[in-house]
C-alpha cells in the first residue's frame, strides 16, 4: 500500500511521541524543570525590568529557555537508537527518508507546548499577563523547535557511536547561547563586547520577539527579527537534517 510523505510523517510523529506518553517521569520532570529556574531567578530581578513587570518580562525568556534545552537534547534518543539497531531498522523500512527527520522534529512541539501551559497556569495567578499575541508566540516558538529538533538529530547522526562528542558539543554551544540571549537576565548593563556577541545570537531576536508578543505587541521590526530568526533555523535544520538522513542511509 502507497503511503505519502505526511503520512509518513505522522507514523513517526506518533512513533517517537508513544514513549514519552509511556513514561510518567520523564514528562513530570521535563515539565517540572523550568519552575526550578522561576523560583531561583525571578527573585534576583527588580520590579521593573526593560519597562516591563519582572515577571512579564521573565516569563518568555524561560519558555524559549525550556524549548533550547528540551529539543536541543532530543539527538540523544536517536544515538540510543542508533546503539540499540533501531535506527538501521527504520533506514530499510518503506517510510520516506524526509518523514524520518520531520516526525521527529514535529515531536519536539508536544513538550514545550506542555511546559508552557503548566508555566503559564503557575505564574498567571502572581500577576503574569496573557496578551493574544502569546499564542502567535507560541507558534513562532514552535518553528524554532522543529529546526533546533532537527540540528540535534543531526548532531547524533554525525556523533555516531561516539555519545561523548554529542554531549560535548551540545553541552558547550547551549549555554553561550542561553546566556547571550539574555534569557535569564538583562544585558542592558553589560560591557560592549558582551552585547556585540549578542547579536550573533539567533535566540536574542528569538527571545525578544517572544516578550513583545507575550506583551501584546504584534507588528514590530522586534516581532520580525524573531521571525526571520525562527524560520531560519527551521529551514536550516531540515535542510541539514534531511541531507543527514540520507547520507546515514548510504
Amino acid at each position: 500500500m502507497s503511503t505519502t510523505l505526511a503520512s509518513d510523517t505522522v507514523t513517526v510523529f506518533t512513533r517517537e511521541l508513544r514513549p514519552v506518553i509511556r513514561d510518567p517521569f520523564s514528562v513530570i520532570f521535563s515539565l517540572v524543570q523550568p519552575l526550578f529556574f522561576l523560583v531561583l531567578f525571578a527573585p534576583l530581578l527588580p520590579d521593573e525590568v526593560a519597562g516591563q513587570s519582572a515577571l512579564q518580562w521573565f516569563i518568555p525568556g524561560t519558555i524559549v529557555m525550556s524549548c533550547l534545552f528540551g529539543a536541543g537534547a532530543t539527538g540523544a534518543n536517536l544515538l540510543f537508537e542508533i546503539q540499540t539497531g533501531a535506527h538501521e531498522r527504520m533506514l530499510v523500512s518503506p517510510l520516506r527518508r524526509p518523514a524520518l527527520i520531520l516526525g521527529r522534529a514535529f515531536k519536539e512541539i508536544v513538550p514545550m507546548f506542555a511546559q508552557t501551559a503548566l508555566i503559564l497556569v503557575v505564574t498567571i495567578p502572581f500577576g503574569f499577563r496573557l496578551h493574544p499575541g502569546a499564542f502567535l508566540g507560541l507558534v513562532l516558538l514552535a518553528v524554532f523547535c522543529v529546526g533546533l529538533g532537527s540540528l540535534s538529530y543531526t548532531l547524533a547522526l554525525a556523533s555516531k557511536n561516539k555519545e561523548w562528542l554529542f554531549w560535548a558539543i551540545q553541552q558547550t554551544l547551549t549555554f553561550p547561547l542561553l546566556l547571550l540571549a539574555g534569557m535569564m537576565l538583562p544585558l542592558d548593563g553589560a560591557p560592549g563586547w558582551l552585547r556585540t556577541l549578542s547579536l550573533f545570537d539567533p535566540l536574542t531576536y528569538l527571545v525578544n520577539a517572544e516578550r513583545a508578543l507575550f506583551s501584546g505587541e504584534i507588528f514590530s521590526a522586534t516581532v520580525a527579527g524573531g521571525v526571520v530568526a525562527a524560520f531560519a533555523t527551521a529551514a536550516l535544520g531540515l535542510g541539514v537534517g534531511m541531507r543527514a538522513m540520507r547520507r546515514a542511509e548510504a
